[in-house]
């Protein structure tokens, strides 16, 4: 599903970002990345979904380097990926309802299904009554809910999460980690980015740690 190797990222400030990196996840498989501030995990995640490019090695996402995607074929990787952002990322002059449909709609969904599946969606994070208010009227972790349900909604084969339950209470903190895990048993690949190694041990699935943009540890499953 994802190969990245021996890749290295460097900003034109000269800052090196991932030094080295090379790790694999299988289809199917549910890892979290875990590290202090300023270890390189979003820098991971950015190129993933070719928000950034890797000044060394390779980057591959269900077996095509995404370095040699041209831009009309950008929005075909893109619609396979769930991408959740640490600052959400919403529209504000839409409501939530919208903000989730919108991502269907980009895929080309029937119209008559929208509207049942974007509602069974935000049941599931907690915000069915909340669907025609607008995102600017919510609290952070609700925004934070609208995000995790416009990623999710599609069912892409690979959902990548910065900090998901960042700005959510540990009761709702375990509630998204359920559906990403209930996710993960439907066969969606799931890259998870988190600083609570205690709510991850909960869940139990393996870790891909780092520090200073090199990896620190990759399970055996893991090994490019």
């Amino acid at each position: 599903m994802v190969r990245f190797h021996n890749v290295s990222m460097r900003y034109p400030t000269g800052y090196e970002a991932l030094k080295g990196v090379s790790f694999r996840l299988n289809p199917g498989s549910f890892y979290f990345l875990t590290g202090p501030s300023g270890a390189g995990k979003t820098s991971v995640l950015k190129l993933i979904y070719r928000a950034e490019l890797a000044s060394e090695g390779a980057v591959l996402v269900q077996g095509r380097n995404v370095e040699q995607l041209t831009s009309a074929q950008l929005p075909t990787l893109r619609r396979g990926i769930g991408v959740i952002f640490q600052d959400y990322k919403l529209l504000y002059d839409r409501s939530v309802f919208d903000n989730v449909a919108l991502a269907m709609e980009v895929a080309g969904h029937d119209p008559e299904r929208i509207p049942g599946q974007v509602s069974r969606t935000l049941e599931s994070v907690g915000l069915k009554e909340r669907m025609y208010h607008n995102p600017i009227a919510l609290s952070g972790g609700e925004q934070q809910r609208v995000a995790i349900a416009r990623a999710t909604v599609n069912r892409p084969p690979l959902v990548i999460a910065d900090e998901p339950t960042g700005n959510l209470d540990r009761e709702m903190g375990r509630r998204i980690m359920a559906l990403f895990h209930n996710l993960y048993q439907q066969g969606t690949t799931i890259l998870l980015v988190t600083h609570d190694l205690d709510l991850a041990l909960e869940l139990g699935h393996p870790q891909i740690s780092m520090v200073d943009g090199c990896l620190t540890q990759v399970p055996d499953s893991a090994q490019p």
